[in-house]
């Protein structure tokens, strides 16, 4: 018990106190002696509580690595560059990316591009002056990350003014037209509030999607029955028995694996865990243990750069965000939200989605199609603020979303396509509470309002972007004031803290 506890207060020290360290030493100390066995061991016996091990994920979440943590890549190899048509990422993949003029650490365009992960999630408020800043925020879009780009004409350039390959998938036209053409991505960073609920919707859905595919699989299904992919009131498609045990799947807004994936503005991670893992090689350059074992993969020197036990609690830091809030509805609010159920957009911004359970499970190893697998810790979301369902088991979550990709239309198709990729269009239905405070919006934060937000909506969302645009102002009004109930916690995560401002 006294090692825990000694792990801990040395966590808090370093949060309360300024950095006076060694000359060169690494800046996440405090967390890397501590084992995955040691942690699970402590959790089950209580002498690692949930609140300690928190402080010690907001630690992992808060520290500015550095290059003795591992921070950066290796390295620049050229042989890279061999079989990058072929598929391989090349040049632009993880572990040997080239640097910014040079210098070693940073690239900015493709990752390499901060230390810690609050740099990019430390903006609770955005609706305030000046705007509240805290723990597991949102960003700006200066802190928007740039992804895997092999070319970004800036100038706008013809053909001959820049080092260009043409058939690039997709193909960019190089005229001179206004548009700096980018063959990347641009993700603004969304908060974490809430993302246990999230993850546990997530869980129990691909749960009940995997079973439903086992039950088409059943011999005694018989050939041409048809069984809705629906959980959770949520419908991603069917899936139509072939008898004998094969299957036909009609996925809809999810992969055909029918793994849930809540996380990235695209969907594309199925917890918190898996996108973390992703997050710690693409802007940090450090190479999580539980993917390369105690291997130096990106030849940096620098080996365990992120322990399995700090990726776990990291997790628990991540699923125990509090969750955002509605403020009470006034009668403009209250028109709104009918309105808001008028045009349609509760089709797919759902107020709220239940669970079966009330606390969500941690996995290591995790597999993503076997959510309750492996699982060597349970958080009770209520401690995250999730209120209980009355009249089930489980806590309700009011995200407003369905967990589920959809088409947006032609003006918010992306440049970025490659082989396995989401098409370009298509997107994670973004969670509206707290959407009062986390301006800008969309994928992107292109829209710098909620009315230019609702009126770039396009395909599967053109008929509530439609109506939306019809209303009369009023009506209009009325509706953003409803989005404006849809707040963010307040203070959150500061009894984490060991000094309160």
């Amino acid at each position: 018990m006294r090692r825990h506890l000694s792990l801990t207060c040395a966590a808090l020290l370093l949060l309360a106190l300024p950095a006076v360290a060694a000359v060169q030493s690494p800046n996440h100390e405090a967390t890397t002696d501590l084992t995955q066995d040691v942690l699970v061991e402590g959790l089950e016996s209580g002498k690692i509580s949930c609140t300690e091990a928190r402080q010690l994920g907001l630690l992992v979440f808060s520290t500015p690595f550095n290059t003795l943590d591992g921070l950066g890549d290796g390295p620049f190899d050229i042989w890279e560059w061999q079989d990058w048509e072929d598929g391989h990422l090349g040049p632009i993949g993880f572990g040997h990316r080239p640097t910014l003029q040079g210098n070693g650490v940073f690239l900015r365009v493709n990752g390499l591009d901060s230390q810690s992960c609050n740099e990019c999630h430390s903006i609770v408020r955005q609706s305030t002056l000046p705007p509240e800043l805290g723990l597991g925020g949102v960003g700006g879009v200066a802190q928007n990350a740039i992804i895997q780009p092999s070319m970004i004409d800036v100038a706008d350039s013809w053909d001959d003014r820049v080092h260009y390959v043409p058939n690039h998938v997709p193909d960019l036209p190089m005229d001179i037209d206004g548009v700096a053409d980018y063959n990347g991505r641009f993700s603004n960073p969304p908060f974490l509030y809430g993302g246990g609920g999230v993850e546990l919707l997530a869980k129990e859905m691909t749960y009940d999607l995997q079973n439903l595919v086992a039950l088409a699989k059943d011999t005694t299904t018989p050939a041409g029955a048809v069984i809705p992919l629906e959980t959770h009131g949520v419908n991603f498609g069917y899936i139509v028995s072939q008898g004998g045990g094969s299957v036909e799947i009609h996925n809809q807004g999810i992969n055909e694996d029918l793994v849930v994936r809540p996380f990235g503005r695209k969907g594309e991670n199925f917890s918190m865990r898996d996108f973390d893992r992703g997050a710690m090689q693409f802007h940090f350059g450090i190479q999580p243990e539980e993917l390369f074992g105690h291997a130096d993969e990106d030849g940096d020197g620098v080996s365990d750069e992120v322990t399995i036990a700090e990726m776990s609690l990291l997790h628990i830091f991540d699923v125990t965000n509090p969750r955002p809030y509605q403020q009470h509805l006034n009668f403009s609010a209250a028109h709104g939200e009918q309105i808001f159920q008028q045009a349609g957009c509760a089709n797919c911004h759902r107020p709220e989605l239940k669970t079966v359970e009330r606390s969500v499970p941690l996995s290591y190893p995790e597999i993503a199609d076997q959510p309750f697998a492996n699982v060597y810790y349970t958080v009770d979301l209520i401690r995250a603020g999730f209120r209980p369902d009355r009249h089930g088991s489980g806590v309700v979550v009011p995200l407003y979303a369905d967990l589920k990709r959809h088409y947006m239309g032609p003006g918010l198709e992306e440049t970025f396509e490659r082989a396995g990729e989401i098409p370009q269009g298509h997107f994670t239905t973004a969670r509206l509470w707290g959407i009062a405070d986390t301006a800008p919006y969309l994928h992107d934060g292109r829209a710098t309002t909620l009315n230019q937000a609702i009126l770039m909506h396009g395909g599967e969302a053109q008929s509530a972007r439609d109506f939306y645009a019809n209303l009369s102002s009023q009506d209009q009004s009325d509706l953003i004031d409803f989005l404006k109930t849809l707040r963010t916690p307040r203070r959150p995560n500061e009894e984490l803290l060991p000094i309160h401002f």
